[in-house]
């Protein structure tokens, strides 16, 4: 039997492989991104059909702040510690409605567009340029429209996804205020849950034998002005 200060080395061997995804532009943790229910474990989801899938939260609980940013401009967005596994980092965003606010606003329903999808590297073996990182910058769209948003980001770890719900999905969402927008609306809107097949090829994976040559993001097109 393990003693118990062995119990909590592996328990904290464990913790340290995984990670939360708590702030944006330099921002104090969790003040303008929603606190998901990791924020104490790094824990991950691992259903697809979770409603944890959407914002890792089982309640709406808003941000005590939101970051103001011009379309066009960047989000910063941080990882603590870093991105320990393979796997690729994904953006979305979903408009809250107009009169509701982005503090209690749920972002259920296909409201989901996504804008950014990352693509491995293809050789030996199978990595991403996000690996081992600890902040991934990403552009808001030029021609959205004005108004406030939840930006969903999302890491999915891909180094035991070799059977179905392997995969490990890393989320959390920032409440975002954003100026200077166009008159888009963006097509191909998705519902978090509802959005992945737990069978789908960039979920289900063997990134290390046979190495894969091609990668397929799960979810939608990446959303273009």
């Amino acid at each position: 039997m393990l003693s118990s200060l062995a119990t909590i080395a592996l328990m904290a061997l464990s913790a340290s492989a995984h990670y939360t995804l708590p702030k944006v532009n330099g921002g104090g943790d969790w003040q303008q991104v929603r606190r998901a229910d990791n924020w104490q474990n790094n824990g991950f989801v691992e259903s697809i059909t979770s409603p944890q899938i959407r914002c890792f939260q089982k309640s709406t609980a808003g941000a005590s702040a939101s970051l103001n940013v011009t379309a066009g401009g960047t989000v910063t967005y941080s990882a603590s510690p870093n991105i320990y596994h393979p796997g690729p980092m994904q953006f979305y965003l979903a408009r809250v409605p107009d009169g509701q606010s982005v503090n209690s606003w749920s972002g259920d329903g296909a409201v989901w567009f996504k804008i950014y999808g990352e693509q491995p590297n293809f050789g030996g073996q199978l990595t991403w340029p996000s690996n081992g990182k600890s902040s991934f910058s990403v552009k808001i769209p030029s021609c959205i429209r004005s108004g406030y948003y939840l930006l969903r980001a999302e890491h999915i770890a891909l180094h035991s996804a070799s059977t179905a719900g392997g995969a490990q999905f890393y989320v959390s969402c920032a409440q975002l205020g954003v100026t200077g927008g166009g008159n888009t609306e963006p097509p191909n809107k998705v519902a978090f849950p509802g959005a992945y097949d737990a069978n789908h090829p960039g979920i289900k994976i063997n990134i290390n034998y046979p190495v894969p040559t091609s990668y397929q993001n799960p979810g939608p097109a990446v959303f273009q002005c």
